[in-house]
């Protein structure tokens, strides 16, 4: 693969931390004000981080043993097949600290997004043998709503930290290809167990982004042994935890949770996702992304295959838009540098100098991008089909409602919960949910798909025939059902509640108003009443 700057003869020369702060202080301030943006703007942590926390509770409770199995989601609860390393962390933050779950979610991956900026800094600085491309690319990531999405938000307690390691790893990973040094190898040993004890679909990154880097800058049979030696010495450190699930769950857990998320096969959706978002998305947020398809062209066409070829290979096998976005910051960074500002200092005239073109040009570049994502972490952007971007899952109607539900009802009721502040539910009630697909992916593909499409048909009941058909179809028997007023989401999608739902649910003979406040609703069923056999019923009235 041809590349100019891609080999250790233009790696910058080390001056020390003091040196490349001036660089690395972009990207990290504006990770820092997004993340003040977003605590500003959330009382609660955006999407959902209950099943981690209550997974964290039960190791606490287990004596930091590993559980078999987490209750509450399903009335047969869901096998504990995660990678462990941040519920153990979490359990300990629980434990020792004293902190509660909302604040661990609001803030833990907000401060590991920050904190993954600087590895990325120094492995995009050694590969693109550039520090200012190092420096914008950093700055790209920091706020970049794909990346954000699924790393500032709740669920980044899991995957902030695994893509914190996966970067590390590929700094180490790049020094010990390019340079064959070995001194390189336990630091890439250690951030490859860290990956596969943290998250499965960072560990497949890790793993292609390796292949790519070993073939790109080895190719030599010492190399190949080296990186075996990463491999098969992550897995075997691993042992402990694999092994655990393997004779508590059998080989069948890991192989049904592949089939749920994506991922070999969907090349041509997640390639037509990046095309489209820079035609659908506010200016805001599509600048980096039109950036990145020319840079793409422009990289090919100079012959630098390394970083096309590594977003396709990501592509191939990981439908992830995080991952695309992530290489795709390193391709508009080194567009940016070597493509548009000569070209800019190439055909500028007027008034203005051609530094002074080339300078304007990036800040303005640079503005838009903090804008874009500073609004994107408020929330103030439409990212979902219309619907809010980082939404929050519960309010504070839904946490005085899970508090009375704790309070008041037996500990062996059984809930149905609309909308998405079920996925905190559990945790916060120590109740179960008949109806619930998170961590269900370890059953497969079939249980999953089906407690998805339940609670999708569930959540978007807005009357009580809806609600009674529809448990009648799906033969599910609850004591008690959990209904939100006004706003709320369902899988992140912003859906509204009319005033007449409640109305009707206390007009009907089937459910009797248990509590209510601004935001919920919470309906006991009546005693004796169970829903017949699926098949009895007649058409779902919404």
């Amino acid at each position: 693969m041809a590349s100019h700057q891609t080999d250790s003869k233009t790696t910058p020369e080390s001056r020390g931390l003091g040196y490349e702060l001036p660089w690395l202080v972009p990207g990290l301030l504006a990770g820092i004000c997004i993340l003040y943006f977003y605590v500003s703007s959330h009382s609660y942590p955006s999407f959902g981080a209950g099943l981690y926390l209550h997974i964290a509770e039960r190791i606490v409770e287990n004596g930091y043993a590993l559980p078999e199995t987490i209750p509450g989601y399903t009335a047969d609860g869901v096998p504990f097949a995660y990678p462990p390393l941040m519920f153990y962390v979490s359990a300990v933050l629980l434990d020792v600290t004293g902190l509660d779950p909302f604040t661990i979610a609001r803030y833990l991956p907000g401060l590991v997004s920050i904190a993954y900026l600087i590895p990325l800094y120094f492995f995009t600085r050694d590969l693109l043998g550039s520090r200012p491309q190092a420096s914008l690319a950093t700055l790209i990531v920091a706020v970049s709503p794909p990346v954000l999405q699924w790393h500032i938000s709740a669920g980044g307690i899991v995957r902030a930290p695994a893509l914190l390691f996966s970067l590390i790893g590929l700094y180490a990973g790049l020094h010990l290809f390019r340079e064959q040094n070995t001194r390189w190898l336990v630091p890439a040993l250690v951030a490859f167990t860290l990956t596969i004890l943290t998250h499965p679909m960072y560990t497949i990154f890790f793993v292609m982004s390796y292949l790519l880097l070993y073939v790109r800058f080895d190719r030599s049979l010492n190399g190949l042994l080296r990186g075996l030696f990463v491999g098969v010495g992550g897995v075997l450190l691993t042992t402990p935890w694999w092994s655990s699930v393997l004779v508590a769950h059998g080989s069948t857990v890991f192989t049904a949770a592949a089939g749920t998320h994506g991922g070999i096969g969907n090349t041509i959706p997640t390639l037509e996702r990046l095309v489209e978002q820079q035609f659908s998305e506010s200016p805001l947020l599509s600048v980096w992304h039109l950036t990145a398809i020319v840079g793409c062209l422009w990289l090919v066409l100079k012959r630098e295959y390394f970083l096309p070829a590594w977003l396709l290979l990501i592509a191939v096998t990981i439908e992830e838009a995080r991952f695309i976005f992530l290489i795709a910051a390193l391709v508009s960074s080194r567009f940016v540098f070597t493509g548009l500002v000569p070209w800019l200092r190439r055909e500028s005239s007027g008034m203005l100098g051609r530094e002074e073109i080339v300078t304007l040009s990036v800040v303005v570049l640079v503005t838009i991008s903090l804008s874009g994502g500073a609004l994107y972490a408020t929330g103030g952007l439409n990212a979902h089909a219309g619907s809010p971007s980082l939404p929050q899952f519960v309010t504070d109607g839904d946490v005085e409602a899970m508090e009375w539900t704790k309070e008041n009802t037996d500990p062996s009721a059984e809930f149905v919960v609309l909308g998405d502040a079920a996925e905190w539910f559990p945790q916060q009630t120590d109740r179960t949910m008949l109806v619930a697909p998170w961590g269900v992916e370890w059953k497969g593909h079939q249980q999953y798909s089906t407690q998805l499409r339940q609670f999708r048909q569930l959540s978007r009941c807005h009357s009580s025939n809806c609600l009674t058909v529809r448990l009648m179809q799906m033969n599910v028997h609850p004591d008690y059902v959990y209904i939100p007023k006004g706003t709320y989401t369902v899988r992140g999608m912003q859906r509204e509640q009319p005033r007449e739902m409640v109305s009707r649910m206390v007009t009907s003979p089937q459910y009797h108003l248990a509590f209510e406040n601004e935001d919920v609703a919470i309906f006991r069923l009546s005693d004796g009443w169970h829903p017949p056999r699926p098949g009895t019923a007649g058409p779902v009235p919404i």
